[in-house]
């Protein structure tokens, strides 16, 4: 087993995937030609979005759709950076709401929330231990 895909459902798939090059600078790496889902070039685990009609055909009980929540919902996306603080600036700038600024944890690393436009909860942070 291996852990391949984390997939988030989303109003706007372009608009998602635009927002995490401007606020993280993530990159496309695809689109698939309906615009209902893509993928993030984010390392060894991919982070795609696709559409809420493609998470309703997958999901016809329904789900609760992170931009529709009043408060994010309880999973988050973690982003490791050596510079916490100017990826929190950088993803505020880009639109996204800080929910906690950057602090250091007792164990010496630095972490901050902030929530996408399209709901997401990203953790920015420091590497462990660094």
């Amino acid at each position: 087993m291996k852990f391949g895909y984390t997939i988030i459902y989303v109003t706007d798939v372009l608009a998602s995937l635009t927002f995490f090059d401007k606020a993280f600078g993530l990159k496309t790496r695809f689109i698939h030609e309906s615009g209902g889902y893509g993928e993030l070039d984010s390392g060894q685990t991919t982070l795609a979005f696709a559409s809420h009609t493609l998470g309703s055909s997958n999901l016809p009980n329904g789900y609760i759709a992170a931009d529709a929540s009043p408060l994010p919902l309880g999973i988050e996306i973690a982003l490791v950076t050596d510079d916490v603080e100017a990826a929190h600036r950088r993803a505020i700038q880009a639109g996204a709401l800080s929910l906690k600024e950057p602090i250091q944890k007792p164990w010496g690393q630095t972490v901050a929330y902030v929530r996408c436009p399209d709901g997401t909860l990203v953790e920015l942070c420091s590497p462990v231990g660094a």
